[in-house]
């Protein structure tokens, strides 16, 4: 059944009911309380209900040991701490990464090893652990090198780092291959020699997978006696930092993400951390952080280091104990975000003119020279949203090379399909998961690539783009946009990928005033039968066929209009807009 009527929106998409039999409309519909309703919308079986209503580390943790070689490399790390046996731990230089190495880092600490972080530099070493890279870290003394966020690819770089007399434990979360590269221990939930109980956990970021380590390390120690003279630390304490790493990484809010989040945020909002409390001060945070401030406030900073300024910065500070020197980092990863912004705003530009001829492409491929490799990922991300399907940025250097990174888009798996065409030789490294992937392709192979991802995900991308609909969780007059309405639906929080925000629509309303706000915002004042008006907010829309039929939309003719509810805190009296994803005549 299309909700309000609307088999085809102003954007060309019907409006439907989230979740199989949950229409409030139906004659039999038997109404639950609100947060029933959200969490049944989203999957929850109605016997699970309670579970996760308060998502508890508690309710969701397994056992660590369910994932394979996790004993075994809890095991060696355990006799790196009795030992004071010098440890690496080499993340990679994004948010998950820069995370995963903090909360090792400073359980370490508590354990009384200090570790050393180890950040490759994007432009001068690109993705992950290279065989140089591992040698030299041997050479200075550390035998025992543990890489998160990275390393389920690295077959030739862990070679050599065996032929140096050099263990290396892998922590990654991204798709593996059948052939595993020769680790003391990878630890992925995503091998896939991995038994059901340990798969199910494949949405995990790499933090998260770092954080059950934790756990079976803690656990190792204890069973070791180890704690019988001095305290054992409290690995939930450090849940601030996976909460940050993992909607960052745009993880999966189900399930045992979604207690990491919950209780994170929680824990956040002691500031605790000195190096967090520092980047939410430059931030203007002046409340408890939320699940969208990871996204789109502290997770940009983070990255920022390793976009286009020094990518150990994000480490350093979540695990600094100086608050002068949390100030100083905080201070200078706002400016690279600063910088990061400019030089993402050029390549979007440039990246959007090239994929305006691919019409009849599965997949947007789009490259250019001197495209600064630091911001390919976040342009791939707005072009995927603007076009509706995956697409994949390339920036070629000098000699012809190209890195490139992709996003992808729901029920289309592009890491697969990136492993798929590394094996075929199309490329010369590349991996990722579902929703995102990296790769490094020769300028030669470019249209081959194309051509591989079209005739393997065009059926995908088709069946996709045809199943699309809007999903909303309810239906409300002008009136019931408010304020107390926000703060009740946040209670089946919190919401994220995979844990989409409640959506709704209200109407029919009239549009009262339309113009473009910022840079390229659709601003709407509507209002309906009763005279109650309500802001509406379109971000990027301005240019959009949706934009633009609204801010031409006749004042006598009806409308819904769909979204989700915010706060609008910028007055002292409380009040209630709708960030807007789309809208339909009512008549």
């Amino acid at each position: 059944m299309h909700v309000c009527g609307v088999a085809r929106s102003i954007s060309g998409q019907p409006w439907r009911w989230r979740g199989a039999g949950c229409d409030p409309l139906d004659q039999g519909f038997v109404p639950d309380d609100l947060v029933a309703q959200l969490l049944l919308a989203r999957g929850v079986s109605r016997e699970d209900l309670e579970r996760h209503r308060t998502p508890t580390i508690r309710g969701f943790m397994p056992d660590p040991s369910i994932f394979r070689d996790m004993d075994k490399a809890a095991d060696r790390i355990a006799d790196a701490v009795q030992a004071r046996e010098p440890v690496t731990i080499f993340g990679d230089y994004d948010v998950d990464g820069a995370t995963s190495a903090a909360l090792l880092i400073r359980l370490l600490r508590d354990l009384g090893l200090e570790a050393t972080p180890y950040i490759p530099d994007r432009l001068m070493e690109g993705y992950g652990p290279s065989g140089e890279a591992l040698v030299r870290i041997g050479e200075g003394g550390a035998k025992l090198i543990v890489t998160v966020d990275c390393g389920a690819q690295a077959f030739e770089a862990l070679d050599m780092a065996r032929d140096a007399g050099i263990e290396v434990i892998v922590v990654d979360h991204h798709k593996c291959a059948s052939a595993l590269p020769n680790a003391f221990a990878l630890v992925n939930p995503n091998r896939l020699d991995e038994e059901a109980d340990a798969a199910a956990h494949g949405h995990l970021a790499a933090v998260g997978v770092a954080f059950l380590l934790g756990a079976a390390l803690i656990r190792t120690l204890r069973r070791r006696g180890f704690f019988t003279e001095r305290p054992e630390p409290r690995l939930v304490d450090l849940l601030d930092i996976v909460a940050l790493g993992t909607v960052a990484d745009v993880a999966q809010l189900k399930g045992l993400n979604r207690a990491f989040v919950t209780q994170g945020l929680k824990v956040m909002a002691q500031r605790r951390n000195i190096g967090l409390a520092a980047l939410i001060e430059v931030s203007r945070l002046d409340r408890a952080p939320t699940c969208t401030d990871l996204g789109f406030a502290l997770g940009p900073r983070i990255n920022a280091g390793g976009r286009v300024g020094k990518s150990d910065l994000g480490v350093r500070l979540l695990t600094t104990e100086d608050p002068a020197e949390a100030a100083a980092l905080a201070e200078e990863l706002e400016r690279y975000n600063q910088e990061r912004r400019a030089i993402e705003m050029l390549v979007c530009e440039a990246a959007e003119a090239a994929a305006a001829g691919q019409d009849n492409r599965a997949v947007a491929l789009v490259h250019g020279a001197g495209w600064h490799p630091g911001v390919i990922g976040i342009v791939a991300g707005r072009l995927k949203e603007k076009l509706g399907r995956p697409a994949i940025v390339v920036a070629f250097d000098e000699a012809g090379i190209g890195k490139g990174s992709g996003r992808s888009i729901a029920g289309v798996d592009l890491g697969a399909a990136i492993l798929a065409a590394k094996d075929s030789g199309l490329l010369v490294a590349g991996g990722g998961h579902a929703m995102a992937a990296g790769l490094t392709v020769a300028r030669d192979c470019l249209d081959a690539l194309a051509d591989f991802l079209d005739d393997r995900l065009a059926a995908d991308v088709a069946r996709a783009r045809d199943d699309r609909a809007l999903l909303l969780d309810a239906v409300l007059a002008p009136g019931g946009v408010h304020p107390a309405l926000c703060d009740a639906l946040e209670a089946g929080g919190p919401y994220g990928a995979g844990w989409p925000g409640p959506r709704v629509a209200a109407g029919p309303v009239r549009v009262v005033k339309a113009d473009i706000v910022g840079q390229g915002h659709l601003r709407l004042i509507v209002s309906g039968d009763d005279g109650r008006r309500i802001k509406a907010i379109g971000f990027r829309l301005a240019d959009s066929m949706l934009g633009q039929t609204l801010l031409a939309a006749p004042g006598d003719r009806k409308l819904w209009i769909a979204g989700r509810i915010k706060r609008d805190d910028w007055n002292d009296r409380p009040a209630a807009e709708i960030h807007l994803d789309d809208a339909a005549w009512a008549d």
